[in-house]
């Protein structure tokens, strides 16, 4: 077992502990925890990331709730004990369907018991990778003028991400921290949410004629791609600027990678990438373009809402563009360029973006 899997086995335990002490000596037992909410996060200028403030909630054994979110946890961590101890692991999906034998402490869906790992994290300060819990495949990819080398079952090995994957890249691992960057050539990183867009760009050669490493995001970011996108940004000085859809969803992509997520705020220092740049579709875009749009839904409205009360979104910028958004009630997608033709996002939106921020 390797150091810090020794260290997080032993704040692991070291919960199982405190609760069996506080019955012990005849108490209720209890566990304080970080709330996980927008009203719980705060900056923190050294790292310049957003991390959880000093609110806490309670889970004690006082009522039924309580009583069995204690028992899911200790299960969790016995779990954990014996994977870490076998130099195993398993999927946030596994160890939901392990819990089917663990009678009362049996998780009702997926998204408690990945709640749980997320409570260990804080808990511990360790990583869910420390426990040795992997999330399920993201397919998240890279291409670009990046040679890396990589720890594989059959050794070592050094990929080239333009000339030694196919068109979808290279596929980012569970652990990125076991990436070594050899050589690159490249000037910046983009990150993008849709696959359709990522295929638009490679197709039309911009890793190739502006020297970029593109990263298809695929959605909201795992939590490597994350990771990833920090690393190169930091240990290779590379601008990151982010590419999305004009909708407070994207947005909220953006944010999970500059500002960090709400629910992992505990990681903020390891994941986010506080100087990334957004070239996302804005508001003020589908005006200057002219772009086909749809009109906000309720549920649009109601989350544009939240992002202006999001300190996180605190800035001049995001508060005109929200607040253009909802005057004009519409929200556009990437694709939505493709009225001025397939080679109008390489040849001109993008350019025009990455030369106003003297990034190319």
């Amino acid at each position: 077992m390797k150091s810090i899997e020794r260290k997080s086995l032993v704040s692991l335990l070291s919960i199982a502990e405190r609760l069996y002490n506080q019955i012990k000596s005849g108490k209720i037992p209890e566990i304080e925890i970080a709330t996980r909410t927008k009203h719980n996060i705060e900056f923190k200028k050294d790292s310049e990331v957003w991390v959880y403030g000093n609110r806490k909630s309670v889970r004690s054994a006082k009522s039924i709730k309580g009583a069995y979110q204690l028992l899911k946890m200790v299960y969790v961590i016995g779990f954990l004990k014996e994977q870490l101890k076998q130099n195993k692991s398993s999927t946030l999906r596994e160890l939901y369907y392990i819990s089917e034998n663990w009678g009362l402490a049996k998780f009702d869906e997926q998204h408690e018991s990945d709640r749980l790992i997320e409570d260990l994290e804080i808990l511990t300060a360790f990583q869910r990778e420390h426990f040795h819990i992997r999330p399920e495949e993201d397919g998240a990819t890279v291409i670009g003028p990046i040679k890396i080398r990589e720890e594989t079952r059959r050794g070592v090995k050094e990929i080239h991400c333009q000339d030694d994957v196919g068109e979808g890249g290279y596929q980012i691992p569970t652990n990125v921290d076991k990436l070594e960057f050899v050589d690159h050539d490249a000037k910046f990183v983009i990150a993008i949410e849709t696959g359709g867009m990522r295929d638009r760009l490679v197709e039309n050669g911009f890793d190739e004629n502006y020297n970029a490493i593109i990263i298809h995001l695929k959605g909201q970011p795992a939590r490597s791609t994350r990771r990833l996108l920090r690393r190169l940004n930091t240990e290779l000085n590379l601008p990151v600027v982010v590419f999305t859809d004009g909708d407070p969803w994207s947005y909220r992509i953006f944010a999970s990678v500059a500002y960090g997520s709400i629910k992992s705020a505990h990681l903020s220092e390891y994941l986010a990438t506080p100087r990334a740049k957004f070239i996302g579709i804005m508001p003020s875009d589908i005006v200057k373009y002219e772009l086909p749009s749809d009109k906000l839904t309720d549920e649009d409205i109601k989350a544009l809402n939240s992002i202006l009360s999001d300190p996180r979104f605190n800035t001049d910028f995001w508060k005109k563009e929200v607040e253009l958004q909802l005057e004009l009630n519409k929200k556009s997608e990437q694709q939505a360029l493709a009225k001025y033709g397939l080679d109008f996002v390489t040849d001109v939106y993008l350019p025009e973006k990455l030369s106003s921020m003297d990034i190319i």
